[in-house]
């Protein structure tokens, strides 16, 4: 405990001394400028340390990206033996949370890995594979878990009691931007739960099907862990770039937004590919990689 308590002091106190870049906050300033609807940015240079904070400590609905800090807890319970990576799980109707997801396909008792429910709920954003694993896990546990290592206002929300109010406004679960990216910092450092569970979890987080957004801005050599998140009035995203001249993080997080359209031209998905396309040239501006020509037709995931 006391060994987090530092790491928390120690992050907080680097947070609150890290250096604005002024001219990254100018460039993105400008290109959410006209935004309709609310949004939020944060950008960190983990090379250097420099920051760009927008709205970075509003409170925004998570929509699927609080499903990280589901992963988190359910790495606690497997370093602490209660569950097991391998072990199998027996599926049942009652579980079945209604969409398009391939978990929602299964027969009542089939069996699967809880490994591959994991990597459904974090790869394919499969609802649920993820409510599952919440209920598995415990809602309250995870909670509990954020507010141990310092997390002031992400927060699980559905099918906790007490939390009924603050669903109703932010939806599943609860973030800021800058929230977002301290989680995945962690999980780049190998803080989160312990180093092995970290790389566990980095390795899940590469094999993004949704790449149609923020990644289709990044070269596909260059390796990224993300986390999507949409919802009819708000579609976000949480990246961390392994860059060749050093990783950064940013998450951008929208709201209240006027076009709730689920076409590739939604302005809150354009403006998630525009801000990431800057961040990328704006840390690598020797790299000549473009999207290629045509590759519009294979980003078509919805």
């Amino acid at each position: 405990m006391k060994l987090k308590l530092l790491t928390l002091f120690l992050f907080i106190t680097s947070a609150t001394l890290a250096q604005t870049d002024n001219k990254l906050t100018a460039q993105l300033q400008n290109a959410i400028k006209g935004f309709k609807g609310q949004a939020g940015i944060y950008v960190q240079n983990l090379k250097t340390g420099k920051i760009v904070a927008i709205n970075a400590d509003t409170l925004f609905p998570t929509a699927s990206m609080i499903k990280v800090s589901i992963q988190c807890g359910l790495m606690d319970k497997i370093e602490k033996g209660e569950l097991q990576y391998n072990q199998k799980l027996i599926y049942r109707d009652s579980l079945l949370y209604r969409g398009e997801d391939i978990l929602g396909s299964f027969k009542d008792k089939d069996t699967i890995q809880l490994s591959k429910v994991a990597l459904l709920m974090i790869t394919m954003s499969d609802n649920t594979a993820s409510t599952w694993l919440q209920k598995l896990v415990g809602g309250e546990y995870i909670n509990n878990w954020l507010q141990q290592n310092g997390f002031k206002v992400m927060r699980v929300n559905s099918r906790i009691p007490g939390r009924e109010a603050i669903r109703k406004v932010y939806g599943w679960g609860v973030s800021t931007p800058f929230e977002m990216c301290r989680l995945f910092t962690m999980i780049r450092q190998g803080k989160a739960v312990s180093e092995a569970a970290s790389e566990r979890m980095y390795r899940n987080m590469v094999r993004i099907y949704w790449d149609d957004k923020a990644l289709s801005q990044i070269p596909p050599y260059v390796q990224t862990i993300s986390k999507q998140g949409a919802v009819d009035e708000s579609r976000s995203e949480t990246v961390l770039v392994n860059a060749p001249h050093g990783d950064y993080v940013f998450a951008i997080i929208t709201n209240h937004n006027t076009d709730q359209s689920w076409t590739p031209d939604n302005e809150a998905g354009l403006l998630i590919k525009k801000v990431s396309a800057l961040l990328w040239h704006y840390f690598e501006p020797h790299n000549t990689w473009k999207p290629a020509e045509g590759m519009d037709k294979y980003m078509k995931n919805e």
